[in-house]
């Protein structure tokens, strides 16, 4: 996958500045009142976040893929089964999980199908080369990820807009932090889904 050196950088800085508000989140919401449910949901959303700052990173990862590989199937692991069993007396929405759960995959997906230069999958989850390659393994998994965050993003920044302006009042503490990094999240898979096409 070609992505230039410069858009990498650009990347970058926004997952770096994402992690911000996702460690606020982790430090000073009363998980104990808005449920554990919750603060999985936040824990997940750091561990996309710290893993897509590692893919796109020109410096490298400091994670080897085999244990990117692990942290996201246990995690698409966790949230299906969340899915399933519905949270929802935890303060957690069946949807919530099962789109962590999609996350989780498609992060999976990300580091199985993205090219490899040195003939083989290499150790570290980098999409930066310099040597031209070809796009993802099943690329019509990958037109399915981009249309799926693409359109997530949009209808999550959406909803929170229109919750923002009728209830701001009763929303849970860090609904605004947590729309925001979904519609970024969203966007950022969406991009580099595109370019691995």
């Amino acid at each position: 996958m070609d992505i230039p050196v410069v858009a990498a950088w650009l990347l970058t800085s926004v997952f770096l500045l994402l992690t911000y508000p996702c460690l606020s989140r982790l430090s000073r919401l009363d998980y104990v009142r808005l449920g554990s449910g919750v603060r999985q949901l936040d824990l997940a959303g750091l561990l996309m976040t710290l893993a897509m700052l590692a893919m796109v990173s020109p410096v490298g990862a400091p994670i080897p893929m085999a244990g990117w590989q692990a942290l996201f199937t246990l995690t698409a692991a966790w949230f299906v089964a969340a899915a399933v069993r519905d949270r929802s007396a935890q303060g957690v929405c069946r949807r919530c999980d099962l789109h962590h759960g999609i996350a989780a995959l498609a992060m999976l997906y990300m580091l199985l199908a993205m090219p490899h230069t040195d003939g083989g999958h290499g150790v570290w989850p980098n999409m930066i080369t310099d040597e031209p390659s070809t796009g993802m393994a099943w690329p019509v998994v990958a037109a399915l990820g981009a249309a799926y965050f693409a359109f997530d993003s949009v209808q999550s920044g959406m909803r929170g807009l229109r919750l923002l302006g009728r209830a701001r009042d009763t929303l849970p503490p860090g609904f605004t932090s947590r729309t925001v990094c979904r519609v970024v999240m969203g966007l950022g898979m969406a991009v580099m889904f595109v370019a691995g096409l």
